[in-house]
């Protein structure tokens, strides 16, 4: 059930809105005059918000591009194409890590 408040909470309540969100890991819609203006969320719940609309987007794409092409490759070959680059990036990671 989506948390909604008033936007005049912000100010009077922000902490508890603050809490609010943290704890339950959902959004806080906040409301003007019966409308939908602003939506507090934790750092944790953007983040995966964010990480779930890039994979939808990644989704997206290989489904348009598995629409422009007939070509099709089994689970084997994406999987040993994905090893033999996994070295390389690798490598790169272990620079970074130094």
């Amino acid at each position: 059930m989506p948390r909604i408040r008033p936007i005049s909470d912000l100010s009077d309540h922000l902490a508890e809105i603050t809490q609010e969100a943290h704890r339950s890991k959902e959004p806080v819609f906040l409301t003007q005059n019966g409308v939908g203006a602003l939506v507090v969320m934790s750092m944790e719940c953007y983040e995966e918000t964010r990480y779930e609309d890039e994979i939808y987007n990644k989704l997206r794409e290989a489904e348009i591009q598995a629409a422009e092409t007939s070509q099709r490759f089994s689970h084997e070959e994406v999987m040993a194409a994905a090893w033999k680059r996994l070295p390389m990036h690798m490598n790169f990671i272990g620079r970074i890590a130094r």
